[in-house]
């Protein structure tokens, strides 16, 4: 009985393990921002965030 128990536990601490996960949102370039102001040699990432590319239009 304490062998089912333990097995039980064993699988339910992997599927809380297995449903975490971390999410990253770049932006339609998949560059972050401060990266993409490295590149162009802009002086501020503010024009590569993703809540910024609505201003642009």
């Amino acid at each position: 009985m304490k062998s089912i128990h333990k097995f039980i536990a064993v699988v339910c601490v992997v599927m809380l393990m297995a449903s975490c996960s971390a999410n990253y949102h770049a932006n339609k370039n998949g560059i972050p921002p401060g990266q993409a102001k490295k590149i162009t040699g802009a002086q501020s990432a503010k024009d590569y965030a993703p809540g910024q590319q609505k201003n642009k239009n």
